[in-house]
């Protein structure tokens, strides 16, 4: 399984994942013409998309999904209540799917599995994607308002996490945002804090979590920096040794092989257990 996030952040959200026959978009998040150029750069193309699914109506996560349905008639994946939210995106010639939160259906060779979160947002989900030959499991979980038991049930066991790490408490505090922003992005409705995050990454160890990549950070209140040392700090407390880096806004990350980043990791290395 390879897992590419195409960009992550306020501006536009969108990760590529290949399984076998299935490659999906999770969230579609820019222009269509923009995700068509970042697929580009990483070797793919939107007309070999097997579906788009979404987690979510907002538009940092929704805006190009409708042209690209249009455009290369791979079909959009998600609730009802999200349908309704975001219906202006759709023209009715589009081919939709509509999931519910807790029931898993298929893309070719993927097993997709969404689960309900806490988010200001019609019907938010977050989901786990799982290659139905091997087992590898990647969970993909951004804006959360909070950490559930859900979410820590639905991501458990995971060999690679696209985890939210939007904000840092104290700039988020000193930040020029309205004290209302201010509040709604770090209540529980809003979006996880880098601590929050590094709280939930740790409460995700298992031996055979291969790799995490951290997401959904704001512009304004964090850094790729903060965001990396917080989490790194607490998960080297517990013995972590294996892939930790930053999704960024302006450019796709590599193209990341999970069964690989597996291998390297090696079959028992966190000295928690």
């Amino acid at each position: 399984m390879q897992i590419c996030v195409l960009g992550s952040g306020s501006k536009g959200n969108s990760i590529l994942v290949r399984s076998g026959r299935a490659t999906v978009l999770v969230d579609a998040g820019f222009s269509a013409r923009e995700t068509e150029r970042r697929l580009r750069l990483v070797g793919a193309e939107a007309s070999e998309l097997s579906a788009i699914i979404l987690t979510h109506e907002h538009g940092d996560h929704t805006r190009g999904s409708g042209v690209l349905a249009r455009r290369h008639g791979m079909p959009v994946c998600l609730t009802e209540a999200t349908r309704r939210a975001c219906d202006r995106l759709f023209r009715g010639s589009e081919r939709v799917v509509e999931y519910r939160p807790g029931r898993a259906f298929g893309v070719e060779d993927l097993r997709v599995e969404p689960f309900m979160t806490v988010h200001d947002a019609a019907d938010p989900v977050a989901i786990a994607l799982v290659d139905v030959g091997s087992g590898i499991r990647v969970g993909v979980a951004t804006d959360l308002g909070r950490s559930t038991a859900i979410v820590r049930h639905a991501l458990a066991g995971c060999d690679f996490l696209v985890l939210e790490a939007n904000h840092d408490e104290t700039l988020l505090h000193r930040s020029s945002y309205p004290a209302a922003v201010k509040s709604r992005i770090a209540s529980s409705h809003g979006h996880l804090s880098n601590r929050a995050a590094a709280r939930l990454a740790l409460d995700l160890l298992h031996p055979r979590l291969a790799g995490i990549l951290l997401a959904h950070l704001s512009a304004e209140c964090n850094t790729p920096e903060l965001a990396r040392d917080t989490v790194s700090r607490t998960l080297a407390k517990a013995g972590y040794q294996g892939f930790l880096d930053v999704a960024r806004q302006d450019e796709p990350t590599e193209v990341l092989c999970v069964d690989t980043l597996r291998r390297e990791r090696g079959p028992e290395q966190l000295s928690f257990l």
